[in-house]
């Protein structure tokens, strides 16, 4: 089974070999491999032949993580939202495994609002200003979804953190008039390419869950567990409509100790992958902070629990690239 077809039977709720696994990123390339991305500044300034050489040296680390640890899907963050980007890793990976692109700030949210005070004034005093800055935004995720479905990316992260650890950010009922409406016009727009919707967010969801359903993503990401997400209850309100992805605390990847990974994870494991419709990772990303043998404990208690499974044609979960 390829990573590829692993991911898709998931996401159809059906029983894989073994849960897939990737993160949304990994940002230990140097402790991993000694090799850093090329910077932002320099994709962006390239052009040409010089292009081609950055993204082929990008390549070589995306095939590189993919192999070290066993991934079964890829999201492209170097360059970000860039549909060169998805050629690259689609030459590199082919239909092996799942190929994937990001689109940030497409709805409101936690990430964009600089004025807090101005921000809620204008929920409550200036409505349409609030919606014609949300069309402005969809507007323009609009665009790149199409740009990276056209690349050949096969799903597609709408990113936008919608809660902080306490709750939304803002009421439901502005969320269902600000936000919900927006997200679900890119979530179909994705889905009108054929590809699979993944969205993100950070934090405490519960409130607006209903509202996330509606939505319909393919996948929810990270089911926060610092925030209180407990991944077994919300398998539970959605298995079925919603597959899920992520639970691994992040901040007992970053602190350990060793045993509170092992139960992060097993947990994890043992309420969510039953059945389907659970894709394997950190609550948010393997960030500079996590240890590597953090993260390469975690992978070890994840093997362990799919019987040492490993994959047809790429490393195992351990670190070494196999056959």
């Amino acid at each position: 089974m390829t990573g590829k077809q692993r991911f898709f039977q998931a996401l159809r709720f059906e029983q894989p070999d073994r849960p897939p696994h990737f993160e949304i990123a990994f940002q230990l390339t140097r402790e991993a491999f000694g090799m850093d991305y090329p910077s932002g500044k320099a994709l962006a300034a390239a052009a040409g032949a010089a292009r081609d050489r950055l993204l082929t040296a990008c390549a070589e680390i995306y095939d590189k993580t993919v192999s070290a640890f066993a991934w079964d899907a890829f999201v492209v963050l170097n360059p970000p939202q860039d549909a060169d980007g998805i050629r690259a890793a689609r030459r590199v990976f082919g239909d092996e495994i799942a190929v994937g692109g990001i689109v940030w700030e497409g709805v409101i949210s936690i990430d964009i609002i600089r004025d807090w005070e101005r921000f809620a004034a204008d929920l409550l005093e200036r409505d349409d200003e609030v919606r014609r800055w949300a069309e402005a935004l969809c507007a323009a995720a609009v665009a790149k979804v199409d740009r990276l479905a056209d690349a050949g990316a096969d799903f597609i992260v709408l990113a936008s953190d919608v809660a902080f650890n306490g709750g939304p950010f803002i009421s439901p009922a502005h969320f269902r008039r600000h936000v919900q409406p927006y997200l679900r016009r890119l979530v179909d727009r994705v889905r009108g390419h054929g590809k699979v919707a993944v969205f993100h967010s950070d934090g405490q969801l519960m409130p607006i869950l209903d509202q996330l359903l509606d939505c319909r993503p393919h996948v929810l990401q990270s089911i926060d567990p610092m925030a209180g997400m407990d991944i077994a209850e919300v398998k539970r309100l959605t298995f079925g409509r919603m597959a899920l992805m992520g639970n691994v605390q992040c901040s007992v990847l970053q602190e350990g100790p060793p045993e509170a990974i092992r139960r992060s994870v097993l947990y994890c494991l043992e309420h969510a992958s039953a059945g389907g419709g659970y894709v394997f990772s950190s609550s948010n990303t393997i960030f500079p902070g996590v240890p590597l043998d953090n993260y390469r404990l975690m992978l070890d208690v994840f093997r362990e629990f799919c019987g040492g499974i490993r994959p047809a044609g790429r490393g195992d979960a351990g670190g070494d690239r196999g056959n």
